[in-house]
């Protein structure tokens, strides 16, 4: 049974600081009462029952600059109610996985009144922001100081300080000690071995573990693929058409790593406790607007938008910007050949090293430009989803995901299926995979890890040299750590990094066959791609809140559909190839029907097996 809040006292003497908030500078004073007010009431006055303080010396003496910073912390015992209020799951003694309740808290594994580690920091974080987020008005017409910020009863007092730009932003704080002995069995040692999953999980959380897990699955899954492909390129170096035997091999391997991934993923996020966890109910995103009514599912006041005009919207602007953009890549890919054709024109009348060479010059430069298509393209998205007015983020980012996957397939894909299937010029396939593959991948580890790192090194630099200017002594380290962090880079998702490996998973199994080391750049890629990830949620960006995740949720569906385009493709080059027409030397006909039937059993395959799954899932 689910205990009474108001029966508990949930002070706790001891501070322990967990999450950061930053309010604007000319925050009204009586805005801040107001909300610490309201941060530390009992919840059955309505507010979050938390801990909170204003940064400040050990004096109690204020810092410049400053005077807007508040920790938030809760009791021990807050948490555990907060455990129960958010459905985490946890292992019990019997080693089954059930639901955390309070009254229920000693049949759990490892938990005991003073042990302060049944909950880990993440999760402890995560609870604080459920409560924050979930700190509504009630009588309160709008936010003290401020009469343009409308409240009504039940409206998110966070979300509502978010959007007015009083509240700036609120984060998890890192744990300097535990963040210590992550790096180093993470990355502080460069070494050939498995990642710690389970301790990721218990700093970052569910999410970004599982987004590390599928790295380190996938680089294992390449590396057959890399072995095979290595005397595979050595040996058939000049013979373009020897590659029915591996892309024969591309065929299974681009199904069965996805199927044996679902069943790891289940293992891990089963251990973790989110695979049983029932879904929140998803509150409006904090960017959806609209005219005050009453949901019809919730019978709460909140703001309503007619999905008449988001359709309107989706269908008369967005998709055809979208198609526009899409029109203005394949505007770009016809220069591209045309480049081409000059480089090639140009080496046939020198046929020197110098024009050797400026064959490849046209790839090099058609990769960047693509990074920069698809980052631009990337905002543009950005603005029009939001622009759209979803209503609940998970349909926002559905929408952001969909609008640039499109564009980035068609962008980075669409000189390689031309070349293939209309020029039908295996050399030049092969030379634009290798110089798209490579100089992608040396512009992505720079983009994202390189360049931030040396952004933030000098950042840190200018933040100590202000501490110390203003005669901080080492007592004082939580002040330095707090003003590193708040200022340092927010983590915007895993969305970029699975992007990332979308891209070079179309590269690998739709035309690695022409080009077998593909796989072999691809794994390394990924060595250092985790190291250098590892490095930026570490060193680059705050810390951010844990997301209990059972899955890596879209994506698994947007690999899926890569590795169905991936097995029509590969049928297409099998058909087309020397050594499988050398079989059927009169009859084409013939030659088609069986590469359709073959193409069309391993998609009846894919689906057979996508059906049994989700029927095991349903008993």
């Amino acid at each position: 049974m689910k205990e009474s809040w108001s029966a508990f006292d949930t002070f706790e003497p001891h501070f322990r600081p967990l999450v950061v908030i930053e309010l604007a500078k000319d925050t009204k004073e009586e805005t801040k009462e107001w909300l610490t007010q309201r941060i530390e009431d009992k919840k059955k006055n309505g507010g979050a029952q938390l801990l909170v303080k204003p940064l400040a010396k050990e004096d109690g003496g204020k810092i410049d600059g400053n005077e807007n910073i508040y920790l938030v912390g809760a009791s021990y015992l807050r948490l555990l109610l907060g455990a129960e209020t958010v459905g985490l799951v946890k292992e019990c003694n019997d080693n089954s996985m059930r639901t955390f309740t309070y009254s229920s808290r000693k049949t759990f594994k490892d938990f005991a009144e003073d042990n302060h580690n049944f909950l880990t920091m993440s999760e402890c974080q995560y609870i604080i922001k459920h409560e924050l987020e979930n700190l509504r008005a009630k009588d309160e017409k709008m936010i003290p100081g401020y009469p343009q910020a409308k409240l009504y009863p039940g409206k998110s007092i966070v979300r509502r300080l978010l959007t007015n730009g009083i509240l700036i932003q609120f984060f998890p704080l890192h744990d300097k000690e535990e963040l210590k002995k992550l790096r180093h069995i993470w990355y502080s040692r460069v070494k050939i071995s498995f990642q710690p999953l389970d301790e990721i999980r218990c700093y970052f959380g569910e999410t970004i573990a599982l987004y590390f897990g599928f790295l380190e699955y996938f680089t294992f899954a390449l590396v057959p693929m890399a072995l095979i492909g290595i005397p595979y390129y050595v040996f058939a170096w000049e013979d373009y058409d020897k590659y029915v035997m591996f892309a024969s091999f591309n065929l299974l391997w681009s199904t069965v790593i996805l199927e044996v991934w679902k069943r790891c993923c289940a293992r891990m996020t089963y251990r973790w406790g989110t695979l049983l966890m029932k879904r929140q109910f998803e509150e409006p995103r904090p960017g959806f607007h609209g005219v005050l009514g009453i949901n019809p599912v919730t019978g709460k006041e909140e703001p309503v938008y007619s999905s008449i005009k988001r359709q309107l919207r989706i269908y008369l602007v967005s998709l055809p910007f979208v198609c526009l953009c899409l029109y203005l890549s394949l505007y770009v890919m016809m220069i591209y050949f045309d480049m081409e054709q000059l480089a090639l024109d140009y080496h046939e009348e020198n046929e020197t090293s110098f024009s050797n060479l400026m064959l490849f010059v046209p790839s090099i430069i058609y990769a960047v430009v693509i990074e920069i298509m698809n980052r631009i393209y990337r905002y543009a998205a950005e603005f029009l989803t939001s622009w759209e007015n979803h209503r609940l983020e998970s349909s926002h980012q559905n929408h952001l995901i969909l609008k640039v996957l499109v564009f980035n397939f068609l962008n980075c894909f669409a000189s390689l299926f031309y070349i293939a299937f209309v020029l039908f010029d295996m050399k030049l396939l092969r030379q634009s995979l290798a110089t798209l593959l490579i100089t992608s991948q040396i512009l992505n580890q720079f983009a994202e890890a390189l360049f931030p790192y040396w952004l933030q090194k000098r950042h840190n630099k200018k933040i100590k040299k202000r501490m110390c200017a203003s005669k901080m002594d080492s007592d004082l380290s939580l002040f330095e750590q707090i003003n590193m962090e708040k200022e340092m880079g927010t983590y915007l998702g895993t969305f970029d990094d699975y992007l990332e490996l979308f891209l070079q998973f179309g590269y690998v199994s739709l035309f690695s066959c022409v080009y077998p080391l593909a796989a072999v750049f691809a794994v390394l890629n990924n060595i250092t791609e985790t190291y250098s990830d590892a490095l930026k949620m570490c060193k680059i960006f705050k810390r951010p809140f844990s997301e209990p995740t059972a899955n890596i949720g879209v994506w698994q569906l947007a690999f899926e559909t890569m590795s169905v385009i991936s097995v029509v493709t590969n049928c297409a080059l099998i058909g087309m190839s020397s050594q499988v027409n050398a079989i059927f030397p009169e009859s084409k006909t013939d030659l088609i029907l069986i590469v359709v039937l073959v193409e069309q059993i391993k998609l009846a395959a894919e689906s057979l097996k996508d059906e049994t799954h989700e029927g095991k899932k349903r008993i």
